[in-house]
């Protein structure tokens, strides 16, 4: 199992592993429109974890300037361990 951390809600998720983040940063509030990875608003920073997510997609790529900290939460999964991010 892996954990999910939200910084700005001190919020917890377990949730399984290589599975995807959407819906528990969905109930913690981050916000979602086209959940395809084409209009940025569940936009987040990785504080700390970003080796326990999935590799960037295309859409990842075309889309966030920084791929150092910021992810695109309707496209990312959760491969083990813990993340912590914020939005």
């Amino acid at each position: 199992m892996a954990k999910l951390i939200i910084e700005d809600t001190q919020e917890e998720f377990e949730l399984a592993d290589d599975s995807p983040i959407a819906e528990a940063c969905e109930q913690a509030g981050i916000p979602f429109a086209c959940t395809e990875g084409v209009c940025g608003t569940c936009v987040i920073e990785v504080v700390e974890g970003m080796n326990n997510l999935s590799d960037f997609n295309q859409a990842e790529s075309d889309f966030l300037g920084d791929l150092d900290r910021e992810r695109l939460a309707c496209q990312c999964k959760i491969k083990g361990g813990c993340v912590k991010i914020k939005f």
